[in-house]
């Protein structure tokens, strides 16, 4: 859906709108959608910007940082979005942004996608890391098993042969004690 300036000047535009997964490009490999994104928004022109608002609410299914096992995740997230035209800023004009401009984003030509805009609200709305569980114990760092499913056979005091240098100067001190 765009949503046009001109056409916004006239009226507000109220969306109901649902998306299937594998309609949005998120430009991220990160998390896949796996529930339609139900989307609830208004769209109006103030003072020369687009302000879009509303809510959104979709399921996602992500990797767990630990286990590597597939983690569905819960999106659901209000927003309150202005879009300046790009025009509105001279290409010779030193910016002073004020604290009110670092809410602002921009767009070019005659509106923009609402699709572009549900995806970076999606984007953000993303935990930086998931986990499956809060007793999640991951992979084994040796054998790569994974803990919550099975207990590796790997030497549970094996040293890093890197450090063995390290091991014989140690003995060596002892010794001389």
């Amino acid at each position: 859906m765009f949503l046009d300036v001109k056409e916004l000047a006239v009226r507000k535009i109220r969306i109901r709108k649902s998306y299937i997964p594998g309609t949005l490009d998120f430009h991220s490999g990160e998390f896949r959608q796996v529930e339609p994104l139900e989307v609830r928004a208004t769209a109006e022109l103030m003072e020369g910007q687009i302000r879009v608002y509303g809510n959104l609410h979709t399921r996602v299914e992500m990797i767990c940082a630990r286990c590597l096992d597939t983690v569905v995740e819960e999106i659901s997230r209000d927003f309150d979005l202005f879009y300046r035209p790009m025009t509105s800023i001279a290409e010779d004009e030193e910016l002073h942004l004020n604290l009110d401009d670092t809410e602002v984003a921009f767009f070019e030509g005659d509106g923009l996608f609402l699709a572009d805009v549900l995806a970076e609200q999606i984007n953000l709305a993303l935990p930086m890391k998931v986990i499956c569980r809060a007793d999640c114990r991951g992979l084994c760092a040796h054998c790569g098993a994974n803990l919550n499913n099975e207990e590796c056979r790997c030497e549970k005091n094996a040293s890093d042969p890197r450090l063995a240098p390290l091991a014989r100067l140690k003995q060596d001190w002892f010794k001389k004690q």
